[in-house]
């Protein structure tokens, strides 16, 4: 068995690997990855966030040439297969992969495909792949093996009617209709872009409202265009069982309900990559779901061994999985440089879509903070009457006294590119951090961002 030494050993090679790779070898520590699949990117390159919001885009761009009038003059509205749709996902997959192989090669940064198995606190035997029957010795690990849908007992997984969110994307069939069962991020966004496809939705949740931890009036516009596209929302309602044959699926609900589609779509939470790693040899343990527990500086109960990424938990946001990343390498190679990551937008693609930071109405009201409210609404911003993207608002909740900006809450078209301004001002130390910024800047126009002066004015005018 062929032996090797390293600095630092990771495992996976997803977002939050390669922040810890790249900064830990840029810091000078002799860096070596294993990672299970042929190709580098993690989930999130290949069966998450890379292909998911592509598929969006695409989607996106049919509804808009199907409900543009100007269109009419080239033909009519056009209908497109699922499988169509997803090859324009495929490309942006391949050249993701062959960018991300090379930042390995560039940082000199070793590479061995298979998979890893703790033998003791310091030895990790890699199995089952190119470079099986290899050996890592090393000071430090960082385990960045990310998660996979969560599979219940008792659904066949296996039966070509029944998806996760993962082998959604081996689909080979535009379904005419599709029951969803759980309403979180992942849920939300696949009943968006079957909706866009003509899908007829049925999303399932168990709790009162979707995705509680946005802001109320958000959550209600969600809610609102969802059903607008078509999609039916029921909420309050628990999984029972799914039954499946040759022509459809059936679901029932533990209020007896029943409800039938052409496919059935499991989106009820995700868990640790952690199986098969040997953690029992390093004296690690994991909760229900796979999880491993880590300290605010990322350490596990082991003190060499860190986790990062979606095997941790929250936010479980390809965003925050590279600065986890960054930061436990930051805590190898360079202490003063760490930052625990913990001020993380949302980042939610449905159609449109929804991004977020910092706090919303409810936990201001139960803090007892006073705040108000300024809000623009995308129709009347002139870049949105040019684009046709009239959808949604731009909302900034304010300290009514000091003007100190509370949280920026964002509906529409580019919502998760124009909330990183909000970021930017909401991040400033002392006195920077005012409502007046957006008054006192000149922001170019026409342009989303002018939402940003259009909201503040509003709000300054309820005072």
């Amino acid at each position: 068995m062929a032996e090797y030494h390293y600095d630092v050993v990771i495992i996976g090679a997803g977002p939050a690997g390669e922040g810890a790779a790249m900064n830990a070898a840029k810091k000078g520590k002799k860096v070596a990855v294993v990672e299970d699949k042929k190709m580098v990117g993690g989930n999130c390159t290949h069966w998450g966030t890379i292909p998911s919001k592509a598929l969006r885009h695409a989607v996106k761009q049919i509804i808009q040439f199907n409900t543009n009038p100007m269109f009419r003059e080239i033909g009519e509205p056009r209908w497109f297969s699922f499988p169509q749709v997803l090859k324009s996902a495929e490309k942006v997959i391949a050249k993701q992969v062959k960018l991300r192989t090379e930042f390995y090669g560039r940082n000199r940064v070793s590479v061995y495909t298979g998979k890893a198995q703790f033998v003791d606190e310091h030895t990790l035997d890699v199995m089952a792949g190119a470079q099986a029957n290899t050996r890592l010795t090393a000071d430090e690990f960082v385990i960045a093996t990310g998660s996979s849908p969560w599979r219940p007992k008792g659904i066949d997984f296996d039966h070509p009617r029944i998806y996760d969110s993962d082998t959604i994307l081996s689909l080979e069939h535009t379904p005419r209709t599709i029951i969803i069962y759980g309403a979180g991020v992942i849920g939300c966004e696949y009943a968006s872009i079957f909706s866009g496809l003509g899908v007829k939705v049925d999303l399932i949740h168990p709790g009162d409202r979707l995705l509680n931890f946005l802001d109320d009036e958000i959550s209600d516009a969600l809610s609102y265009h969802l059903r607008d596209k078509g999609a039916l929302i029921r909420h309050s309602e628990q999984f029972s069982s799914v039954e499946a044959n040759e022509r459809h699926v059936t679901m029932t609900m533990v209020s007896g309900k029943k409800v039938k589609a052409d496919a059935f779509l499991w989106a009820a939470g995700r868990s640790g990559n952690t199986d098969g790693l040997g953690l029992e040899n390093v004296g690690l343990e994991t909760n229900s779901r796979g999880q491993v527990d880590v300290d605010g500086e990322y350490r596990t109960a082991v003190p060499h061994v860190y986790a990062i990424g979606d095997v941790i938990g929250w936010p479980a946001l390809a965003s925050a999985a590279y600065d986890q990343g960054r930061a436990a390498a930051a805590i190898i190679s360079s202490p003063d440089e760490f930052r625990f990551v913990d001020e993380v937008p949302t980042g939610i693609y449905t159609i449109p879509e929804i991004s977020s930071v910092g706090k919303n109405e409810r936990q201001l009201t139960e803090e007892k903070i006073p705040y108000e409210v300024g809000q623009a609404f995308f129709k009347n911003i002139a870049r949105a009457q040019i684009t046709g993207e009239g959808v949604g608002m731009l909302k900034i909740l304010f300290h009514r006294q000091t003007l100190e900006l509370l949280g920026i809450h964002c509906f529409g078209d580019q919502a998760a590119e124009i909330v990183h301004i909000g970021q930017a001002i909401m991040n400033q130390k002392g006195e920077g951090n005012t409502l007046r910024y957006f008054v006192n800047t000149t922001f170019n126009y026409p342009t989303m961002a002018e939402a940003y002066r259009v909201a503040a004015l509003n709000g300054l005018n309820r005072l």
